[in-house]
């Protein structure tokens, strides 16, 4: 891979690493790389933990990953960790060339794969479980009521503005924006049910 990409004209391979703590004990915040080609399964700190690292860290350097894992859960996992292109080991070498030199020009590569994953992964519907507490569950079966906001706080054993302070953290929770958008979930998940 080192030759390979020594090869391409205007890209030289500064240094390699053994994983992603290595990397971080190499890297030199006054001699940054602009690109850096990520290996997902990598002992100690793999390639998530590095990318997520990275992305914190040094934002700016692009990451393009590489590996030989294709499946669609891999692949978005690594999309989200932060990295900027993703390219398989078995690729054509000069499909790595155009990831790097779209990596250099627009920010990002994307194969018509990954991006066919990235949409698909965009609208599936959600599986994750929104953890709630009591006293949320509690307020949404209240604002499935024709009570106003203020009534809830004695019923609650609240201040009123504890009930304010719940009623935006319930808004972003579950990603609602207004008292229908919490009635609508209630009913949906079980919480309240309509006689």
């Amino acid at each position: 891979m080192v030759e390979l990409i020594n090869d391409f004209a205007g890209y030289t391979v500064v240094w390699e690493a053994e994983n992603g703590r290595d990397f971080i004990q190499k890297l030199m915040p006054l001699d940054l790389p602009d690109i850096i080609l990520l290996d997902i399964s990598m002992p100690v700190m793999d390639g998530f933990e590095t990318a997520q690292w990275l992305e914190q860290h040094y934002p700016e350097i692009k990451i393009l990953a590489l590996s030989m894992h294709n499946d669609n859960e891999t692949i978005v996992k690594m999309l989200k960790s932060g990295v900027n292109g993703y390219v398989l080991k078995n690729a054509d070498p000069s499909e790595l060339k155009l990831a790097l030199h779209a990596l250099e020009e627009e920010g990002s590569y994307y194969s018509s794969r990954v991006s066919a994953i990235l949409v698909e992964d965009l609208y599936k519907p959600k599986k994750e479980k929104v953890e709630l507490s009591e006293r949320e569950i509690e307020f949404l079966k209240l604002a499935c009521t024709e009570l106003c906001y203020k009534a809830f706080a004695p019923i609650l054993k609240i201040h009123p503005r504890v009930v304010e302070t719940t009623r935006e953290a319930l808004f972003k929770k579950l990603q609602v924006e207004s008292r229908i958008g919490l009635v609508i979930y209630a009913i949906k998940h079980g919480i309240f049910k309509v006689e």
